[in-house]
């Protein structure tokens, strides 16, 4: 099953969380943790059944499950002192109270002619959606890169039926495709590096059978 909430999809299949297109790594018990809360909404789930749950017949102090806590808020852009999504219950557990909604039949960054495009960084990997994908260090780019050679709209890709295409947006250190600066729109193929300032992505482009619909209905 997928879930959307905010920025997130939570995938209890593939065990991956995604937040702005981006897979977030949790680990095993974080994601149990999240996926336990959300399957739960909105009832409270007592720190015992959470116990339970995560580490059973094994005694774990406390502190162990608040560390958990503090990895999924620090996933999924949630904050203690003004949470959206994860509320603590003092002296009692934890719910999930934001909006979650199935996404049935989803395949991330296909376009209309089954092309599916995704930048890797390190172990990240990032799925685009097909129009434009702006890459930048404002936090409110498609693509966030928190870097201090990028710029706050530093570049964007375009994803086309056919194809896509990088372009520099005015960034003070540059747009690079491999070793050649990017001062008007280039395509892009599989394989390709793209650097953004001193940050480099991998760009895997693949053709698939079919696109996909989208198809979000509420819980």
């Amino acid at each position: 099953m997928r879930l959307r909430f905010g920025e997130c999809v939570l995938d209890s299949e593939t065990r991956q969380l995604v937040v702005r297109g981006a897979e977030v790594h949790l680990q095993p018990k974080a994601f149990q943790f999240l996926e336990l809360l959300i399957h739960n909404r909105p009832r409270v789930v007592p720190k015992a059944e959470i116990h339970e749950k995560l580490w059973p017949g094994i005694f774990v102090s406390d502190g162990t499950l608040t560390s958990v806590l503090a990895e999924v808020r620090g996933a999924i852009g949630d904050e203690a002192h003004q949470s959206r999504f994860v509320r603590t219950v003092h002296r009692v557990g934890y719910a999930f109270s934001g909006e979650a909604a199935e996404e049935r039949d989803r395949v991330v960054g296909v376009g209309r002619s089954g092309l599916a495009v995704w930048l890797l960084r390190g172990k990240t990997r990032i799925a685009l959606e097909p129009g434009e994908t702006i890459i930048g260090r404002d936090p409110g780019a498609a693509v966030h890169l928190d870097d201090p050679s990028v710029s706050r709209r530093h570049a964007r890709i375009i994803v086309g039926d056919t194809g896509a295409t990088v372009e520099d947006l005015g960034s003070k250190n540059g747009t690079f495709l491999g070793e050649a600066g990017v001062h008007a729109p280039m395509p892009l193929s599989d394989g390709d590096t793209v650097r953004i300032g001193s940050v480099p992505l991998l760009v895997r482009l693949f053709e698939t059978p079919q696109s996909t619909v989208t198809s979000v209905e509420p819980d």
